[in-house]
């Protein structure tokens, strides 16, 4: 490739409002996308401020894009797929701009008997591969690996003293 050749395909692909209305048509059919990622595509376009809120309205008008509806399939595939908590989930709706009420409605459906259920599964997984000398260290690697997950404290205490038979050098939790 000649050093011309490379700095064409390194610019930026500049689209009209029509063609990036179309391109984000195309996507949402596919997939659920926020405002927040409509935005950030359509900056990497090249799309003038007042260009990308016309073609943004548009899109929410005619229902391509939702946010209560995003924050809806970003739970369940988190949740489901990831085995995320519930603060992990809210932080990553939050960074995507994502209304408070739009997340808290959207973490109401989660099945709460299912999140506890996945938190124990992951940490029999992990109990089952992590190195320890002494059960307090394996309950403090267990608890750590659960909150790293977003679930919150409490919940995660309990799956990991389920796990940790001998409690007795481990009560100072």
């Amino acid at each position: 490739m000649q050093p011309t050749e490379i700095t064409k395909k390194r610019e930026k692909r500049t689209k009209t409002p029509e063609q990036a209305l179309a391109a984000l048509m195309r996507l949402c059919a596919r997939a659920e996308k926020s405002e927040s990622d409509a935005r950030r595509l359509m900056r990497g376009w090249g799309l003038s401020e007042k260009d990308a809120e016309g073609v943004l309205a548009r899109l929410v008008r005619e229902r391509f894009i939702d946010d209560a509806r995003y924050a809806e399939a970003f739970v369940r595939e988190k949740l489901r797929l990831s085995g995320w908590g519930e603060y992990k989930i809210r932080t990553a709706l939050q960074r995507k701009a994502i209304r408070r009420e739009a997340i808290d409605a959207a973490l109401a459906q989660a099945d709460r008997q299912g999140m506890g259920e996945r938190l124990a599964q992951q940490l029999a997984r992990k109990a089952r591969t992590v190195k320890y000398a002494t059960p307090y260290e394996l309950k403090t690697k267990l608890i750590r690996y659960g909150l790293s997950l977003g679930y919150d404290y409490e919940a995660v205490l309990d799956a990991a003293s389920s796990f940790v038979k001998d409690t007795d050098s481990c009560d100072e939790f």
